[in-house]
Parts: structure tokens; sequence; C-alpha cells
């Protein structure tokens, strides 16, 4: 068994990975072509945007289509600024909020014991197979008749509920020995205690992993603006972003300002994703796993 372990997991380079780094090697340039894509698109001059048959790289780079941008945002009434600031504001306190309220939610519906605890489990789990549209309408309702129509809670409060979050972090915490939680009640610590000093260190994988959805979900949402805010000065950036094409009355430029919006939108996300790789490959190794 050492042997056979050794040969497919060495602790060194073995000519018998050579076929795992070929396929692993093919798989990630397959992978890689959408982002090599969009950064060749951005930096496209209008003819090979508009080039028939479509061309994949670029062959003569330009920042002329960034130029277009800057310009555009320059002579709108409301700069781009303003927007990317919403979106910060928006994000941050979305993710915030929504590690907070998803780990807290977790932490109850996987250790402690109430009535309607399998009720809110099934509830939570049915929850992961609608999508925002099939609930816009309720949404809205509800943000009317609270009244934060036109604020920013308008787009913060709906992006709080998060039901593969919460899944995702009961799964892990579900790993979580009762024993260590037990030994933490008898020297006298209460359930806040538990979960800060405890469960929270002890999560770290899964929350990395929760606040990077959060942060794609919220950087990218245009459902706030488009439907629980009409004043243009608390509009987010991707709101702005896709509106470019209409609103710069060019169809030509607007293709261009497009690409650098696609591409200004992208790279938050894949930077996000490189920096906390690891602990979202840790969180998807040990999710589900039972000891």
């Amino acid at each position: 068994m050492a042997n056979i372990g050794m040969k497919f997991n060495p602790q060194k380079f073995h000519r018998n990975q050579i076929r795992f780094h070929i396929i692993l090697i093919i798989l990630s340039i397959f992978m890689a072509l959408p982002i090599v894509f969009i950064i060749n698109n951005a930096f496209k001059p209008f003819t090979e945007l508009f080039a028939y048959p479509p061309r994949f790289f670029v062959k003569k780079p330009t920042l002329e289509n960034f130029r277009l941008l800057f310009n555009f945002s320059a002579e709108s009434g409301i700069p781009a600024s303003r927007y990317l600031f919403n979106s910060i504001i928006v994000t941050v306190s979305v993710i915030l909020l929504t590690l907070l309220i998803s780990s807290c939610a977790a932490f109850a519906l996987s250790k402690l014991e109430f009535k309607g605890k399998v009720t809110f489990n099934k509830i939570n789990t049915l929850a992961l197979m609608f999508v925002p549209v099939a609930v816009a309408i309720p949404r809205f309702l509800i943000i009317v008749n609270i009244g934060i129509f036109n604020t920013y809670l308008a787009h913060i409060i709906p992006l709080l509920a998060m039901p593969i979050g919460i899944f995702l972090l009961k799964q892990f915490i579900d790993q979580l020995p009762d024993e260590l939680l037990e030994a933490a009640k008898i020297d006298g610590a209460g359930k806040w205690k538990i979960y800060f000093r405890i469960v929270l260190p002890l999560i770290k994988p899964p929350l990395v992993t929760v606040a990077i959805l959060t942060f794609q979900a919220s950087w990218a949402n245009v459902e706030g603006s488009n439907i629980f805010v009409d004043r243009e000065a608390l509009r987010t950036l991707p709101f702005y972003m896709n509106t470019l094409v209409s609103g710069s009355g060019n169809i030509v430029a607007g293709a261009g300002m497009s690409a650098v919006a696609a591409l200004i939108m992208f790279v938050p996300n894949l930077v996000l994703f490189i920096i906390l790789q690891n602990k979202v490959m840790d969180s998807m190794a040990h999710t589900g796993i039972k000891n």
C-alpha cells in the first residue's frame, strides 16, 4: 500500500505524473481561453471588434476603447467614480453582513437544538432552487413597504439571504467534533463565545469561499439599480457599465467601451480568486466529508 501511495502521490516529481500534468495543462489552457478573450477584446480596435469571422486574438492592440470610456464618463452628468463608490459601499457591506448572518445561521442549524430546526434546514435547501429573477416582485414589494426604496439598503438587504453560503458553512461546521464544543461549555463558555472563539477560527476556508461568492454576486448585481433604485446617484458600477452601448449613441464606440467595461468588471474577481484560491480549494476538499 505504501508503494501505491508513493506512486500516485510522490513527494517529488515522478515520471508517472507526466500524463496527469499533460491532462491538467490541456484543461488549464481550455479554461483560460475566456480570460484571454476578455483581455484581448478590450484592446481591439473597432475594425477587429466587428471583423468577420471574429478574431480571438488582437492583432493591433490599442487604448482607444479606454480613452472613449473615460471621455464618456467625464461628459456624463454623474462621473463613473460615483458609481464605483456606490459599488464599493454596497459590496463591502454585503460581504461583511452576509458572513455574519450566514455563519450564525449555519452554527445554529448545525450545533444548536431548537424547535423547527429541521424545517429551517429544509427551507434553506429548497431556497437553493430559486434564482433572483423568480423573487424579484416579492422583493420589490417588501422593499417598498418597509420604506427603503431609493436607499443603499435597497441594494444591500436583498443580497443578504444567501442559501448556498449557509449550506456550505453548515456542512463544514457539521464536521467539528461535538466534544470540542461540550468542553468549552464545561469551561463556562456561552453560545456566543463558542461561536466567536472556537467555531469562526475553524471555518476560515469556507468563510473565504462564501466571501468570494458574495463578492461575485454583489459586484456584478444590476437588479438593485434596475428595480429597487431610480435615483441615478445611488446606482452601481455594473448598471453604468451595462448602459454604455445605448448611452453612448454610437454602436461602434459602445462596443469598444463595453469590452473595456467587461474587463474592468472581471479583473477584481480574478485577482480576488488568485489571492484566496488556497482557502477555496481547502474548503471544497473538506466540505461534506464526515469524520
